[in-house]
């Protein structure tokens, strides 16, 4: 049955549901920074994807453990996550193959998920372990959605917030196809030599999700016309996606990632997806991101 925990450090607080281990609620004091979900737009909030982040080629690819059948994003957000631990200021939950997940994605694995806050942030820790006798492949990535506008802003527009950098660079990001596809020999620059970028229903309407590669300093702020948002810190993870659901839809999604969509100059072969990650029988692997709403 799914619970709800939450943690606390000074006035910043977060909620986490054990279905998914997803992130349900970021607060400053009593300002709500993440989505809340809605139908209308997107029901979810943050889903944790593993071990695929976006989606295969018509949902398959080959392993050297036999078929691998996922649907986009993966299978962590579909399972009750247990809590292993639990202290004021964090929490960590696990996921571990079964028969179940085998069928979709033969490998074994153990997935812990630590949320975090101190210093006025919000650590997400992914710990991937192999508990299988055959290399591990995979990628992974977070889905944090953030309301726009977000406490402090009131009355502010989409179109009134910018995602600010941590020095000058040109934007380079692949086409997306309607299937969900990245076409890395189309690539759009959205800017050159600027540290920012203005938020637009129209740009991700037309590019489907915006998916920067190896963002300068791994770090990105978004900040609305009075100076209130939210810091990303990202390090180690290669790529970093900004979506929303429609053209009117009131959040951004801010997703640091390792790994991407299957793009169009790849194979089928699970273990040549870019960005994948693969671990020997018994080795770990950790990737952190965080979030500091201010």
């Amino acid at each position: 049955m799914a619970t709800l925990t939450i943690i606390t450090n000074g006035n910043l607080s977060a909620t986490i549901d054990s279905a998914g281990a997803q992130l349900m609620s970021v607060k400053l004091g009593e300002g709500e920074y993440l989505w809340q979900g809605d139908e209308r737009y997107w029901a979810r909030r943050a889903p944790v994807l593993f071990p695929i982040v976006g989606c295969l080629r018509d949902g398959h690819a080959i392993s050297t453990q036999g078929d691998v059948t996922l649907g986009r994003h993966g299978i962590a957000r579909l399972y009750e996550h247990a809590v292993v631990s639990q202290t004021p200021s964090s929490v960590t939950y696990e996921l571990a193959s079964t028969d179940e997940t085998r069928a979709s994605y033969p490998f074994d694995f153990r997935l812990n998920m630590t949320y975090a806050v101190a210093d006025g942030r919000l650590t997400q820790t992914f710990a991937v372990t192999n508990t299988g006798d055959v290399d591990l492949p995979f990628t992974l990535g977070g889905h944090p959605a953030f309301n726009v506008p977000v406490p402090g802003e009131e009355g502010a527009s989409f179109s009134d917030y910018e995602l600010v950098f941590p020095e000058p660079w040109t934007a380079e990001v692949p086409s997306i196809d309607p299937q969900g596809l990245q076409d890395f020999s189309k690539m759009h620059e959205l800017f050159r030599s600027a540290d920012r970028m203005r938020l637009s229903h129209e740009l991700i309407d037309e590019l489907l999700t915006v998916v920067f590669v190896d963002v300068p300093g791994s770090s990105v702020k978004l900040v609305g016309p009075a100076g209130h948002g939210v810091e990303l810190d990202f390090e180690g993870f290669g790529f970093l996606g900004v979506w929303t659901a429609t053209s009117d839809s009131p959040f951004v999604a801010i997703e640091p990632w390792v790994g991407c969509a299957t793009a169009y100059d790849e194979s089928d072969v699970f273990e040549e997806k870019r960005g994948t990650i693969t671990l020997a029988p018994g080795e770990t692997c950790e990737r952190s991101f965080s979030i500091r709403p201010f």
